[in-house]
């Protein structure tokens, strides 16, 4: 089985665009070159990309050298609609074919959090995983104390596997999908 190449550009929600990352996008980020951002009328939100996104942009590419073109099981940015600033990102590892699953993370810069952003992203982003059909379960997982994450893990009923070396592991199964 393969993967299809994203069919769209981006998801709307209520106050948010996400936008999938490319290859070009991420390594001008690390080379701070903003230039493709502002051709997308993008604006950098007040501390992005903070340090989290610096480190996690090599391991974006390196999902999406795996993939002809973005497939939504990547990454994705998180802007505000009202004000085009990028607030964050959020995604999945790749698919996992064996599987049939993905793995989401998520990060909003410190001066956005508390706002319910990352609870809007990730309700629209497992929206959009489940509707597709392929994906049995998404996993996540979280630093024991990050009660922010456990908190919205659970409100997403994501059902908690085990903890072991200070981090919680967590699974949503698609309840949409056919058992085959």
């Amino acid at each position: 089985m393969k993967i299809k190449c994203l069919e769209i550009d981006k998801l709307l929600t209520e106050r948010l665009i996400l936008i999938p990352f490319t290859i070009q996008i991420c390594k001008n980020i690390l080379n701070n070159d903003f230039e493709d951002l502002k051709k997308l009328n993008l604006k950098k939100g007040k501390s992005w990309p903070d340090n989290d996104v610096i480190e996690t942009l090599p391991k974006i590419i390196n999902n999406l050298s795996k993939v002809e073109s973005p497939t939504g099981y990547e990454s994705w940015m998180i802007i505000k609609k009202e004000t085009l600033e990028i607030i964050g990102d959020l995604g999945f590892k790749g698919f996992n074919y064996k599987n049939k699953n993905i793995d989401i993370g998520y990060g909003i810069i410190e001066e956005e959090r508390r706002k319910g952003y990352a609870e809007e992203a990730v309700k629209e982003i497992i929206k959009w995983a489940f509707s597709n059909e392929i994906v049995r379960e998404i996993t996540a997982n979280c630093l024991t104390e990050n009660s922010s994450s456990i908190n919205l893990l659970t409100k997403f009923n994501f059902i908690e596997l085990r903890t072991e070396n200070g981090m919680k592991y967590w699974t949503l199964e698609n309840t949409n999908l056919k058992q085959n």
